[in-house]
């Protein structure tokens, strides 16, 4: 994301909490325990990229010739 507004700034930060959540329950949480928020925002907004670009694209793939 570039030039994230005040909305998505916020979203990521409380993605945070659903991160740290599916990694302990995955049994991941220990590799990230000390990673900085910034790291942590940084995979978070790269998994939100790559949802995003894939419904677009998806979205662009409806069947229609034109």
């Amino acid at each position: 994301m570039i030039d994230k507004t005040d909305m998505e700034k916020q979203a990521i930060k409380d993605a945070r909490r659903f991160f740290a959540e599916a990694l302990t329950e995955l049994g991941l949480m220990e590799p990230f325990h000390h990673r900085s928020a910034e790291e942590i925002d940084q995979l978070i907004e790269a998994a939100v990229d790559g949802f995003q670009d894939s419904m677009r694209r998806q979205s662009l793939n409806d069947g229609i010739p034109f």
